[in-house]
């Protein structure tokens, strides 16, 4: 893998971020994953709020170029709280990563944000959608355990998992 620096996005990185994100809706669907990030989600909006918000994170390569884009959000997110079909392993205060993309151009995409995100902090959770078994394997060989379903706020469940 380049050598990948992560650091905070800027609103000025927006028009380098939002073609990740594309590239991912496209490769989820090549999967079969047909119902995840649909109708341009994530949105510019959206990515400008965590971005505004100091959550959102670019790797970037030693060409300059945008590799990774993913938001990394520390203290509790509302839609853990009920957990079906499992539970948390422990109560840890935690980080959790959303919207993650990469351009394709390297592997080691996530292994590399969440090395990151532990420097931050000692649990991290994740959550995807059932036919994301790409981002289902990877998380799995990090050493994330599934831990039961959550729902997004808009009533559509994820897998979630924890690492410690």
């Amino acid at each position: 893998m380049d050598s990948l620096t992560i650091r905070k996005a800027a609103e000025s990185d927006i028009d380098r971020i939002m073609p990740l994100f594309e590239s991912a809706r496209q490769f989820m669907r090549s999967q079969g994953n047909m119902t995840q990030w649909t109708n341009g989600y994530p949105s510019r909006e959206t990515v400008l709020a965590d971005i505004n918000a100091g959550n959102c994170y670019a790797g970037v390569n030693s060409q300059g170029e945008i590799d990774l884009v993913f938001a990394f959000i520390i203290g509790n997110d509302a839609t853990y709280n009920i957990i079906e079909d499992g539970e948390w392993p422990n109560d840890n205060p935690y980080g959790t990563i959303h919207r993650i993309a990469s351009s394709g151009r390297s592997g080691g995409m996530l292994a590399a944000c969440v090395g990151f995100c532990l420097e931050h902090i000692g649990t991290v959770r994740l959550d995807t959608h059932a036919d994301n078994h790409t981002m289902r394997r990877a998380a799995e060989s990090l050493g994330f355990a599934r831990c039961g379903i959550i729902y997004c706020q808009d009533g559509t469940p994820r897998i979630a998992y924890q690492l410690n």
